[in-house]
């Protein structure tokens, strides 16, 4: 738990919720032991939805389909959604998912590596969200930055570990090392990159949003009188 827990059961007690059929998809998931989108992280994306409006989203990591779903709820209606999933057992199930809500020609599934697909992706995505292996996130970075429009937002989820990523790496279990300096030089990688602005928040299991520049720079002579 990143943040106090009575504080993080009072700020999820205020949330509207979702429409009851992503509810039926929560539930579902959490049944089968599926990971999703924690409460807060869930609220984050659709005040971004809000905000941006994204005609493109892509998702990197679909699971069953209940972020992609959450995403195509609240975004314009407009607004196409590309999500990638590698793990075969989850693909069909993502799937039907999409075709219950009625939602098969908003969302496209990509089938396999991300890595592999990320590279073979052009054009551009107004919103982008990652929500795949955590120790893969520092690899997909220099596609998922070429395919953010300008003025784009990237959303990382599951970035501080459940605190973990404040230890040393001798601190974490041996087979959760690579994925803890992983994380780090990523997180580094987006505070440091010139092309990027990017904060990072605590919420769920911490998220980082960045926002990529649009490469414009006011004349020094502006401000000269």
């Amino acid at each position: 738990m990143i943040t106090d827990e009575r504080m993080s059961a009072f700020i999820d007690s205020l949330d509207t919720g979702n429409t009851p059929f992503l509810n039926i998809i929560e539930s579902e998931a959490k049944r089968d032991g599926i990971p999703i989108i924690r409460a807060q992280t869930q609220s984050l994306l659709r005040l971004f939805l809000a905000l941006v409006r994204p005609e493109a989203i892509l998702e990197v990591g679909c699971a069953t389909g209940f972020s992609a779903l959450l995403m195509s709820e609240y975004a314009p209606e407009d607004c196409h959604i590309t999500t990638i999933e590698k793990y075969e057992k989850r693909i069909p199930v993502a799937r039907e998912n999409f075709r219950r809500a009625g939602r098969e020609d908003k969302i496209t599934l990509l089938e396999g590596d991300a890595a592999e697909i990320l590279r073979q992706l052009d054009g551009s995505y107004d919103m982008i969200f990652m929500d795949a292996a955590k120790g893969q996130y520092i690899h997909f970075l220099p596609d998922v930055r070429r395919l953010l429009a300008p003025g784009g937002i990237l959303v990382s989820d599951n970035v501080l570990q459940d605190g973990d990523i404040l230890e040393s790496r001798f601190a974490v279990t041996r087979r959760n090392r690579t994925i803890h300096s992983r994380m780090r030089e990523y997180l580094y990688e987006l505070k440091h990159d010139p092309e990027l602005e990017t904060v990072i928040l605590p919420v769920g299991d911490g998220v980082t949003v960045s926002v990529k520049k649009d490469g414009k720079r006011v004349p020094d002579d502006k401000y000269e009188e």
